[in-house]
Formats: structure tokens, sequence, C-alpha cells
């Protein structure tokens, strides 16, 4: 697995990279320190995974994921700062990031990485508990455990925003929390994907969520 790193610290991008490198978790081809870097390296090499910062001198992190998705729609790009803002957050949910961490939990980075390499969505506990604030959600935090899979803990409470799906659209939404792709639930349900982009849309419509990445993340954040 190869692991780019964008953080205007290079402390930060040597510490990271020996720690993935030392573990066998991924070899790290290059690291940027500023947004503009960021996005000419990956045209030039891109990563299986790119860790990227927020603040960073010039382009920053956030408009330099956004212009990377619009030409590489498949980039898998987890978020990695010290900012739990919940505009930040926000903006990574809509542009399409594949996750959002904090620093201070830098433990949790291989398993976030190992995740988001096999379809998850990745959301440290602090980022979560912000995205309950704003949006009322339940007392669950979500973070990727050992294996990389997302794990739960606290009291489990379904959002009103998901009370009038079917059991068809949540099995549906289940999968799309999942990782999969509208092939791959479609195969696992027995539905054709045009079946399958439909309940995605008519799921979207009854829960006021504008994109599949932000029903992922509000979904693992509520089971």
């Amino acid at each position: 697995m190869k692991v780019a790193i964008a953080d205007d610290d290079p402390i930060v991008c040597s510490s990271l990279a020996t720690i993935l490198a030392a573990t066998g978790a991924a070899e790290v081809p290059w690291t940027a320190n500023s947004g503009e870097i960021a996005m000419s390296r990956y045209a030039e090499d891109a990563p299986d995974v790119l860790l990227i910062d927020v603040q960073m001198p010039g382009m920053d992190g956030l408009t330099a994921s956004e212009r990377i998705l619009r030409t590489h729609p498949d980039a898998r790009i987890l978020v990695l700062t010290t900012f739990a803002d919940e505009a930040y957050i926000a903006k990574a949910m809509e542009i399409g990031t594949k996750g959002y961490l904090i620093k201070q939990d830098v433990s949790s980075v291989i398993p976030a990485v190992q995740a988001v390499m096999a379809g998850q969505i990745v959301m440290g506990a602090e980022v979560l508990t912000k995205l309950r604030l704003v949006n009322g959600g339940a007392q669950t935090v979500v973070r990727p455990n050992e294996s990389g899979r997302p794990q739960g803990s606290g009291r489990y409470e379904v959002p009103d925003r998901f009370a009038n799906l079917t059991d068809r659209e949540h099995d549906v939404a289940e999968l799309v929390a999942e990782g999969l792709d509208n092939r791959e639930i479609a195969a696992k349900l027995f539905l054709s994907e045009g079946t399958v982009r439909n309940r995605i849309s008519d799921i979207l419509a009854k829960t006021n969520i504008s994109n599949r990445t932000k029903l992922a993340v509000e979904w693992l954040a509520c089971h």
C-alpha cells in the first residue's frame, strides 16, 4: 500500500512516514508541505491513500483535496489535522474525502488508512462528537478498530431522519456505509444497479442528506 502525506510540518511528515514504514503498513512514495505541491505530486504519482492536513501555506488542504477529487474522483483522501472545526468537517464531507482524523490520536492512523483502503468512511471520536452536536445524533462513537473496521460504543439511537426508511432502504444504507459501490450492493441484495441508484436517491431525499458520503458518516455515527 502506498500512502502519501501532505503537511506543512516536515517533522509530522517524517514521523508519520517512519510509523507507516516501521510497522510495515505502507510505503510512503512522497510527502508535500503545501496544497499546491500535493496536487502536483498526486498528478504525477497517485498513491493508494493521501493523508492531508487542512491548514497549509498557500493552498489549504481542503481546496487541494477538492481539486484532486475533481480530476481523480476515486481518490482516497483522509484528512489528518489538529482542527476539529465544524466548518472544516462539513467541507471535507461535502467534497467526498474518506474521513477526518485529529492528529492527537496518532495510534488510529494505521487502522484508519487500512479502513479507507477497505472502502470505509473513517471519522475520529472527537469529530463524531462535533457532528452529534451539530446534527443532534445519537450518543455513539465510531472509530476504526485494529482490523480496520469501524466499531461503536455508547447507547444506540436511530435519529429521526432514518425513521421513515423502509427495511430495504435500511439494508441499502448499511451497505453504503460499509463502502460498497452500487454494483456490489446490487449483487449482495439481488437487485439491479438501477434499482440501487433509485433507492439511494430515495434515501437521500427522505433523510435530507446531500450525498452518499454524508449518508455513510451519519449512518455510522448512529449504529
